[in-house]
């Protein structure tokens, strides 16, 4: 896989957040399409302009956008890191599933996870 692709009411604003969240370089960078890529290699996190977006619904309700997709995003220190993305424009969700886990929108709404890595767990 070469990357996951992110819709967004603009791609540069989008990728600017993960840029930071993530601190990858940019790969592409181009008015309606931006890609982000791990220093190391392997798969990158690309950002398209959709003048239509609609953020997904989490949790999901049957009447709105459903989420079709998630990042988890390993982290050393759950409240330290959401504490920096909550900084940088992500807002926490109300509803958190599980202890090791924070569930966070980024700035258009898209839902991601940030966890620590337990024995035997996620």
């Amino acid at each position: 896989m070469a990357a996951c692709t992110l819709d967004a009411p603009n791609a540069r604003q989008l990728a600017d957040f993960y840029e930071s969240l993530l601190g990858w370089p940019r790969r592409s960078d181009a008015p309606d399409w931006v890609e982000l890529a791990p220093s190391d290699g392997g798969a990158g996190l690309s950002f398209q302009t959709e003048p239509l977006f609609s953020p997904p619904r989490w949790p999901s309700a049957a009447s709105e956008q459903q989420m079709m997709t998630h990042l988890d995003i390993e982290v050393d220190d759950l409240t330290s890191a959401v504490e920096r993305a909550v900084a940088l424009g992500a807002t926490e969700a109300d509803f958190q599933p599980q202890d090791d886990v924070r569930v966070l929108f980024d700035p258009v709404g898209h839902p991601f996870c940030l966890f620590v890595r337990t024995e035997g767990g996620t």
